[in-house]
């Protein structure tokens, strides 16, 4: 797979579904399993991973973003329709189908759900693809903390944590086994390694016990951010305005497209660090 794609700076609008004409859409096959990635740029890769319901506009448009800050993107579609707007309806079918899917563990929690090892996977041949120190990740929702399994694999230097929101129903529980933590932490400290999160203040999914029981398990490693609820954007799709009616998406939903918003600086943090950690490290190289 050649790293390159390329880029868009059109302005374009978020409740129209999105082509993604500007990335190459391949069948990759790992561990057995077969997934669509949607991949463009140039650079250190970076996997974004996509929040319920789906690649919307709002995610295309961030893993857009990190593209154009030099860097290949890897966008695997896990669920729902790349690219799509949907309506509250559809939103709510393709979580539930997720909620029963064998392939996350929406529900249970010290335990990673298993889709994390085909990401591993993922992350080691886009690392042997693009070259440069390691490989970026950012999980967000539904896959927030799929970033920090996929830390188990060698490549992923610079894992970002964007509002997680597994296991469901327990605000303090991580989606991840006790045993793979411990060798996250170890590997943290080893490689001299952080993992950024971030959530707004009100989040009634990615509630502060969450982050407070990462900040225990991972120690200063864990770098955290909360946003206050007004620098929510409230302009969504209908799918967040009947089952997500509160602050959630930090850097896609509920972004605010201006200069100065707090949104805005958590989504150039985030590649900040991307950069820190990788394309400087690439270009030294």
């Amino acid at each position: 797979m050649e790293c390159r794609g390329s880029r868009t700076l059109t302005k374009r609008s978020m409740n129209e579904e999105d082509p993604l004409e500007d990335f190459n859409s391949r069948d990759v096959t790992l561990n057995g399993v077969t997934k669509v990635v949607h991949v463009s740029g140039m650079g250190p890769a970076v996997i974004v991973l996509t929040e319920m319901p789906g690649i919307s506009p709002q995610v295309a448009r961030f893993s857009r973003w990190v593209r154009d800050a030099g860097f290949t993107t890897y966008m695997p579609s896990l669920f729902g329709r790349a690219g799509a707007v949907p309506n509250a309806e559809e939103g709510i079918a393709v979580f539930r189908r997720a909620c029963v899917s064998a392939e996350f563990r929406a529900f249970a929690g010290n335990q990673s759900s298993p889709v994390t090892q085909w990401l591993r996977a993922l992350a080691k041949q886009a690392h042997e693809e693009c070259g440069g120190p390691g490989v970026g990740a950012i999980g967000m929702c539904f896959t927030g903390n799929f970033a920090l399994s996929m830390m188990l694999e060698r490549s992923v230097l610079a894992p970002v944590l964007a509002q997680p929101s597994l296991p469901l129903g327990d605000p303090a529980g991580l989606d991840i086994s006790p045993a793979e933590l411990v060798a996250v932490r170890q590997r943290l400290e080893q490689d001299d390694l952080t993992v950024m999160a971030y959530r707004f203040e009100g989040d009634q999914v990615c509630r502060v016990e969450r982050f407070a029981a990462l900040s225990e398990a991972l120690g200063d490693r864990f770098v955290s951010r909360t946003l206050p609820d007004s620098a929510a954007n409230p302009d969504v799709s209908p799918f967040f305005q009947r089952y997500v009616p509160f602050p959630h998406s930090v850097v896609t939903a509920h972004l605010i497209d201006e200069a100065g918003q707090p949104t805005t600086a958590a989504r150039d943090e985030i590649i900040s660090f991307f950069t820190l950690r990788l394309a400087s490290q690439h270009l030294e190289g």
